[in-house]
């Protein structure tokens, strides 16, 4: 048999090269994928934002407070903080008792009430509007009723936290299920033997152990509370002055082509995005500090 003579020394090198290869470009990998996230980062988040502060003061500092503090802005300000300060409490409310019933007890139900709590992500917020229309509107079922009694809820303000109460409604209950899901029933369950009542139980263990995370969904709550657009939209009767939160306000403005008046007031949505999002970094990072 005749032999074909072998270069091992050259084989080797050939597949050792494309594997030197492989890796040296596996290395840039990381680089160009982090390269990727910022650049859409930018194009998606911080282009935006850009250009809403550079068109609320492109006429001057003169002209953007003027639009601030004129008195439809003013009143659509006034509202959306009337909104987010009646819709947060209550789902603060709400949302501790649900996830300390949920996270803590076994019941019947159980299934169901976390379904229902995770309705509001699942329908529209136009949607919703439409059905607080359909329930107390002059044609719904207790519009009548209302009517007779001289009782505004759709085209005024009590409209208006419904839906914004049902828009937020799952954010503080379900940022604290999976904490206290998480944590255990340990702790309670010690508190209980050593003599504790529920009320004890539940201000000195559970609360304070979910100091963090109910301080974290408050802070979604709200700035949800006070960005809603949709349901609101259909509730309220966009009538000026009196039923038009800050979105609805700078929505008006650029449909009468008053851009610079709608990206200034715009600008207090923005300014409340990036204090929320400081907040909440401040928030983690604390809350991770003490979980080590």
């Amino acid at each position: 048999m005749s032999s074909v003579p072998v270069n091992i020394g050259a084989a080797a090198t050939v597949a050792i090269v494309p594997r030197n290869r492989k890796k040296s470009l596996l290395k840039f990998w990381p680089v160009v994928m982090t390269l990727i996230a910022l650049a859409y980062m930018a194009l998606v988040l911080v282009v935006p934002l850009v250009a809403v502060f550079t068109e609320a003061l492109r006429k001057g500092l003169g002209y953007y407070f003027a639009a601030i503090v004129e008195p439809d802005a003013l009143s659509a300000i006034k509202l959306t903080l009337i909104a987010a300060a009646i819709a947060v409490p209550l789902n603060l409310v709400f949302g501790i008792a649900a996830a300390w019933a949920i996270a803590k007890f076994d019941f019947r139900g159980k299934s169901l009430l976390i379904t229902l709590i995770d309705l509001p992500f699942t329908v529209s917020p136009v949607v919703a509007g439409l059905i607080y229309v359909l329930v107390f509107g002059l044609q719904g079922w207790f519009g009548p009723w209302l009517s007779d009694h001289d009782i505004k809820v759709i085209f005024a303000i009590p409209g208006i936290v419904l839906a914004t109460i049902f828009v937020t409604f799952p954010f503080i209950a379900r940022e604290l299920i999976p904490l206290m899901q998480a944590q255990g029933r340990e702790e309670e369950e010690a508190a209980v033997v050593l003599g504790a009542n529920g009320w004890q139980t539940f201000w000195r263990i559970t609360l304070p152990n979910v100091k963090w995370g109910l301080l974290y969904g408050v802070i979604l709550c709200n700035a949800r509370a006070m960005g809603e657009f949709g349901a609101v939209s259909v509730v309220s009767g966009h009538i000026r002055g009196f039923t038009n939160t800050l979105p609805l306000h700078v929505e008006i403005l650029y449909n009468e082509y008053n851009s610079a008046a709608a990206f200034a007031c715009a600008s207090l949505l923005a300014f409340l995005g990036l204090i929320t999002l400081v907040i909440k970094t401040i928030v983690e990072h604390r809350f991770l500090r003490e979980s080590r």
